[in-house]
């Protein structure tokens, strides 16, 4: 059992879930909604047992349709909220997050991705969730996806989700995976004085003048608290700037405009790497998840042989970060994508750079990538 996040450093030996739950805390996530499934589950059960000590609320619901509904529903009155799952249950959620993008509800939505399809591999890893993440529910939508590769990034990224979710007004996918979900590793949890939180912005006229959708420079308009006095209607509908149903291609065109232009306004924060050794690198890899720490590993064993690799690990998977990635193809003579699925981010980087020497390595048997497969791949570039 771990224990609150406090004023004071604190070091702990947790897994990846667990960190996950004191980022949410640490953020301010005061609610938590959902249903148990592998092997995402310890982040359910540590919540049950840490949201109450902090003044917050843990609902076990049905099923993860309702779950989406319930966080939906706490962010609309105003608390911070999270639910977290796996692929199946991923699924079962897709019709709601296309609610809470249309909505611009912030929540953070935890996938901690194992084999599929369907019930699938319950206690093997992959990383076959990545499209279903930015396309899953219907509609042309804009949505911020994040993954994670370790217990620090866990802890770390979850925060992230959070401030992003709140400032954007959006629902945030995070991705782990079971390898980084169940790795226990030390991390220092650092005081809540240094952590830094961003609260969504409340509107600052009287409730008669409020539009809960209107447009300003930044494309995220106010939100203000279901409750709180201030009107609010919400409509999975196309709507207005007063939240009311409205179909005219004007107002359509100009909401999806807006969605697109949050983010796109925002990609300098939004759009996160991470590089290894990639100062004076001639051949890259390129990856995200669970895979990087195999990549890390595979770029000190290439060094050692007189190999000048580097490694680029996506955070943001979606909105996707082009320039990090076309850098890194520019700069490198061959590029190493691997992945655990049968190849979906590697068609980003390709579209990015069509003239990059792109190689792609995938592995959705169940099993891991390991960093003597990386390394031997390396050499054959």
């Amino acid at each position: 059992m771990t224990k609150p996040v406090t004023d004071t450093e604190q070091k702990y030996l947790l897994q990846g879930n667990e960190a996950i739950v004191e980022g949410a805390l640490a953020a301010g996530c005061r609610f938590y909604a959902g249903y148990p499934i592998t092997p995402s589950s310890e982040i359910a059960e540590l919540m049950s047992v840490k949201l109450p000590t902090v003044g917050g609320t843990f609902i076990q619901m049905e099923d993860e349709i309702a779950s989406m509904g319930a966080i939906v529903g706490a962010s609309l009155a105003g608390v911070k909220s999270l639910t977290a799952t796996s692929g199946p249950g991923f699924s079962l959620m897709q019709e709601n997050l296309g609610y809470a993008s249309m909505t611009e509800v912030p929540i953070v939505v935890v996938n901690v991705m194992r084999g599929g399809p369907s019930t699938g591999l319950p206690t093997s890893p992959a990383q076959a969730d990545v499209m279903q993440a930015r396309w899953g529910t219907h509609g042309d939508h804009a949505i911020i996806v994040l993954a994670v590769s370790s217990v620090a990034d866990s802890y770390e990224i979850t925060i992230q989700a959070f401030n992003l979710a709140e400032k954007y007004r959006t629902p945030v996918i995070l991705l782990s995976d079971e390898i980084v979900g169940h790795t226990r590793e030390a991390i220092t949890l650092p005081p809540n004085k240094d952590i830094p939180i961003f609260n969504r912005i409340k509107p600052s006229v009287p409730p008669e003048w409020y539009l809960p959708y209107e447009d300003n420079s930044r494309g995220v308009p106010p939100m203000a608290d279901i409750g709180s006095g201030y009107r609010h209607h919400v409509t999975g509908l196309m709507h207005d700037a007063k939240g009311f149903p409205n179909f005219s291609p004007e107002v359509a065109g100009g909401f999806l405009k807006r969605q697109y232009r949050k983010l796109a306004n925002g990609a300098d924060e939004i759009q996160m790497t991470k590089q290894f050794m990639m100062d004076d690198a001639e051949i890259a890899i390129i990856t995200y998840g669970a895979v990087s720490r195999s990549a890390i590993r595979a770029v000190r064993m290439a060094r050692e042989q007189g190999i000048k690799a580097g490694f680029l690990q996506l955070v943001t998977l979606w909105p996707f970060p082009k320039k990090a990635v076309d850098a890194v193809c520019r700069k490198c003579r061959a590029v190493l994508v691997p992945e655990m699925n049968m190849g979906q981010m590697v068609r980003e980087v390709r579209a990015v750079n069509q003239t990059a020497t792109l190689k792609q390595l995938n592995r959705f048997d169940g099993k891991f990538i390991t960093p003597q497969i990386l390394f031997r791949k390396l050499m054959s570039l």
